[in-house]
């Protein structure tokens, strides 16, 4: 019981802090880049990084791409280096989906641990802050949004795949995820894509559903990545920062790969439109 009520406390409290921060857009920001170091600090455990560069690049990403254009309200010539980041940044998780479906560990020499810091970690991060800001216009909506689908996504392929769960999914870095599980997880997410559609001024139902295709999707994936270097780690968390759920990186493992695609879809929605 004890352990019940400690978990739910630190999971609300992380679900209270980022929802409040939301709508307060400095606030966000400050939020989302202490977010960023912890996360940071937890991941160079995982890849056996003692370096402390990555804090360093992600401060700089973070302030350029992230800090700068909320408070310049305006992206100060940044969209061709914007782009640049985003194509490599989806490269190099193009890579990492391509680990995931081998036998064999990521490999994790030097340049690897630096790339992977820098365009998997740091810039999963600068992609959550722009797209609460991609019409140039905050929009806490947008952001919440795309977090209330992937916790709807992990939810409900927990229960799916713990009550209904036969085949596995990637039975050797997550023995515990489903076929059956990811299908739950992807059906509710896009019901609750209509009700956020609904509740919202900001998407089309047909738009917020996409959406949570994409984050069922790659929120999935993200999630098995962290858990194949967690695996090859030998460690069950990334951290312990929240008693009962472990690190926040566990926490926010989906939403960080997830956001490349997210932003990427609503630039092409912003482009056609």
């Amino acid at each position: 019981m004890k352990e019940v009520l400690i978990r739910s406390f630190s999971g609300l409290l992380y679900i209270s802090l980022l929802i409040c921060s939301m709508f307060f857009e400095h606030a966000l920001v400050i939020v989302f880049f202490i977010f960023g170091l912890i996360c940071m600090a937890e991941f160079r455990k995982l890849i056996h990084y003692k370096s402390y560069v990555p804090f360093i690049t992600f401060s700089i990403l973070y302030l350029i791409f992230g800090f700068w254009p909320f408070v310049m309200k305006t992206d100060s010539g940044l969209k061709e280096a914007t782009q640049i980041l985003h194509v490599i940044t989806i490269f190099v998780q193009l890579f990492l989906i391509k680990d995931l479906f081998t036998h064999k560990n990521i490999p994790l020499f030097i340049s690897k641990r630096v790339i992977l810091t820098t365009f998997y970690l740091s810039s999963g991060f600068v992609f959550m802050i722009l797209i609460s800001k991609f019409k140039e216009v905050y929009n806490p909506y947008v952001l919440l949004g795309c977090f209330i689908l992937v916790w709807t996504n992990d939810t409900f392929a927990y229960l799916v795949g713990k009550n209904f769960g036969k085949q596995k999914l990637f039975e050797k870095v997550s023995p515990k995820k489903t076929v059956e599980g990811f299908l739950g997880g992807l059906f509710f997410s896009c019901v609750a894509s209509y009700f956020i559609a609904t509740f919202t001024d900001t998407f089309s139902f047909t738009k917020w559903l996409s959406l949570g295709i994409i984050i069922a999707v790659f929120g999935t994936l993200g999630d098995l990545i962290e858990s194949k270097f967690k695996r090859q780690a030998k460690v069950k968390d990334s951290g312990v920062i929240m008693p009962g759920h472990g690190g926040l990186l566990d926490r926010l493992d989906s939403m960080i790969f997830a956001s490349p695609y997210i932003f990427l879809f609503l630039q092409l929605f912003k482009y056609v439109s």
